[in-house]
């Protein structure tokens, strides 16, 4: 089977940039320069949110589902720092060549990596592959890759959904409960800057971790309306989740089976 690799990342603002950018004096604090970019912000639209190329890349977060089992982990700051977190998550393209499924992913979290990979020159010749790369299969990227919005080798649940229109969007949390799935558990985005300045990064990552599942579980919804699974096949593959999850034995694990 092709390995499905669903993905979800996390971020909080680039103050070092932020200081080149405004040349802000050195005595601010990490919250103050942030503040200020935020105050920028709200000026220039009415929201916090910052342009994408001014998201650093904290956390990403992995469902790998394939012949080899089930597995959810991630790349994560403190451990990585983030060219290697973003490099990683190229280099499991490069090796995989997975399905990619995302929520969400085209408008926010690859222009994210796109933008922030430039800046640490992060190699993804894979990822990037439009039909003309030395690839043995290169030419059939020309039809299907995952750069371009109507193809199916990344596939944007969110935005799919929605017949690629964004009043049409969903939030993930929302859509997940109504099916009976935990959804965002103890966080959610807005609260992943305070919960950095506050040193809980491992909340962030437990966080993003049962995004990206709920998210998968969700795709699996999606392939049982699409015919590609029965229902009585999805509910074998959500049964194999909770197994998986459960064998894990980590306290965000927990909560979201009891969720569940």
């Amino acid at each position: 089977m092709t390995p499905v690799l669903v993905f979800d990342i996390e971020t909080i603002p680039d103050v070092a940039g932020l200081r080149r950018l405004h040349d802000l004096p050195p005595a601010l604090s990490d919250a103050e320069v942030a503040e200020h970019a935020f105050q920028k912000q709200r000026a220039r639209n009415g929201s916090d949110f910052l342009p994408h190329y001014l998201q650093r890349v904290a956390a990403i977060s992995c469902v790998l589902r394939g012949d080899e089992g089930f597995k959810v982990w991630s790349l994560a700051e403190p451990r990585l720092n983030e060219g290697d977190i973003i490099q990683r998550f190229f280099t499991g393209i490069e090796k995989y060549t997975p399905q990619l499924v995302s929520w969400n992913g085209g408008g926010f979290d690859l222009p994210v990596l796109h933008y922030r990979g430039l800046m640490h020159g992060v190699a993804a010749a894979r990822y990037w592959d439009m039909g003309e790369g030395d690839y043995r299969d290169s030419r059939d990227f020309k039809w299907n890759n995952y750069i371009s919005r109507y193809h199916q080798r990344h596939l944007d649940l969110m935005d799919l959904l929605a017949m690629y229109q964004p009043r049409a969007n969903a939030p993930l949390d929302e859509l997940a409960k109504l099916m009976g799935l935990p959804g965002k558990l103890g966080m959610d985005g807005s609260a992943v800057w305070s919960a950095w300045l506050a040193g809980k990064i491992d909340d962030i990552r437990d966080y993003c971790e049962t995004d990206v599942v709920n998210t998968y579980l969700v795709y699996l919804r999606f392939q049982q309306m699409r015919g590609v699974m029965t229902a009585d096949e999805r509910i074998a593959e959500e049964t194999f989740v909770r197994q998986q999850l459960a064998a894990i034995d980590a306290p965000h694990w927990r909560e979201f089976l009891a969720a569940w």
